[in-house]
């Protein structure tokens, strides 16, 4: 069960249906003009059958600079349940975003027996410093650089990249840094607004649906489709997912947010 819980980061957004496709390569320049904001800070509970895994955080916590680039550092939490059978996981992400929506950095920790750490620079437009190994002693197995034909995503900043094209009809392809390879993501986006109901609120919530698709297979079972429904607002808040892995299907459901910020938009027909 372990490793069917993780790579919920790349996450939210994907699936292949779209009865007219005119993908768009996505270089350098954002389709939008929204930005992130900090103090964002969303959970979500990770469902597989009837079971609740554990809990997957979100949160934009400040503004900073690499280089001179003011950036958005955003990071997720991923933890299981305490009293899950065989399943102990807990692991961070982040990501370091400009105001194109792409990544400067991005860092990987997954902690175990053996802790470690996953370490991406992005470069330019095309090169990618990459250092994997294990937390502690600080051993290095992986010490290189990669290079890409464009910018990507790398699995956390391919949600804010996600959200902050809503807004209207569009078919997107993305390109992504994941496992150490360069990949694409379709993104099928739909402007028509539908009622959907989590457990945390009791009314229908506005939402704004995108489904996706990815041909890879991540080490930890991610694969195809992914179904994802977002507040029909400027914010764009990930209200519940649904995503394929190897043995069947998992869910994510919005269960906390910082209501001074923001609040579920109610729909209203």
């Amino acid at each position: 069960m372990k490793q069917y819980f993780i790579y919920v980061l790349v996450l939210i957004i994907e699936f292949n249906l779209s009865a007219q496709i005119n993908e768009v390569e996505i270089d350098t320049h954002p389709l939008t003009n929204k930005s992130l904001f900090v103090g964002e800070d969303l959970t979500y509970v990770v469902k597989y059958a009837f079971l609740n895994l554990g809990e997957v955080r979100f949160r934009v916590l400040e503004q900073t600079k690499i280089n001179n680039t003011l950036v958005y550092k955003t990071i997720a939490n991923i933890d299981s349940y305490p009293d899950l059978p065989f399943v102990s996981l807990h692991q961070i992400y982040e990501s370091y975003i400009d105001s194109s929506l792409f990544p400067k950095k991005f860092f990987a920790k997954i902690f175990g027996e053996d802790t470690v750490f996953v370490h991406y620079k992005f470069i330019g437009k095309s090169e990618i410093d990459i250092q994997k190994g294990k937390v502690g002693r600080s051993k290095l197995w992986l010490d290189t650089t990669a290079y890409s034909h464009q910018r990507t995503q790398d699995g956390l900043s391919i949600l804010y990249f996600a959200r902050m094209n809503f807004g209207k009809n569009q078919n997107l392809v993305v390109p992504c840094f994941i496992n150490e390879k360069e990949e694409k993501a379709t993104l099928n986006y739909y402007s028509d607004s539908v009622p959907i109901s989590i457990d945390s609120v009791d009314y229908d919530i506005d939402c704004r649906y995108l489904e996706g698709y990815t041909e890879f297979v991540s080490v930890y079972g991610l694969t195809g489709n992914f179904k994802g429904w977002f507040s029909n607002d400027i914010y764009s808040v990930p209200i519940r997912a649904k995503m394929n892995i190897i043995i069947g299907s998992i869910n994510l459901e919005l269960i906390k947010w910082n209501e001074i910020i923001w609040n579920p938009p109610l729909f209203k027909n």
